[in-house]
């Protein structure tokens, strides 16, 4: 077997081509621009727990500017829960949405069933005010200053 087969045997074809064209439809096909730090009115628009590129399981959550001159634009919140450290702060920043859902890690099926109750309680009820930055190590920061009701 040559290594292109391998990758078609050990990645996902299907997943990553509907990433492709969910990556078509959320960028005006394909030229992607990052939104710039700042303070942003964002919606939840897709949360799941999912495996990193690297293979590690990750909390993804794509944010939605729905006001202002970016309205429209995704702020992408990754969190690898390979660590202790990274499954903290997974759980505050989900705590920090307000949900109503007890956020605690006891095991990784458990946790998607949490995020995917996170998700269902927060998705077209909750918007919030978003501080999006940068920490000294230049690694992206996201804040939820307020929670405004639908």
């Amino acid at each position: 077997m040559n290594i292109w087969e391998q990758f078609d045997k050990q990645i996902d074809i299907e997943g990553l081509k509907n990433d492709v064209k969910d990556a078509a439809n959320n960028t005006g096909g394909g030229s992607f621009e990052e939104v710039p730090t700042g303070t942003y009115e964002v919606a939840v628009e897709k949360m799941e727990l999912k495996a990193s590129k690297k293979g590690s399981p990750m909390l993804s959550i794509w944010f939605k500017v729905v006001a202002g001159k970016r309205k429209g634009a995704l702020i992408f919140y990754n969190q690898v829960l390979t660590t202790g450290f990274g499954i903290h702060n997974a759980n505050e920043f989900m705590k920090s949405l307000d949900s109503n859902v007890k956020v605690e890690f006891d095991n990784f099926t458990q946790y998607k069933n949490t995020i995917l109750d996170v998700f269902e309680e927060v998705n077209g009820s909750l918007t919030y005010e978003l501080e999006y930055g940068k920490n000294a190590k230049g690694f992206n920061t996201y804040t939820i200053k307020n929670v405004f009701e639908n």
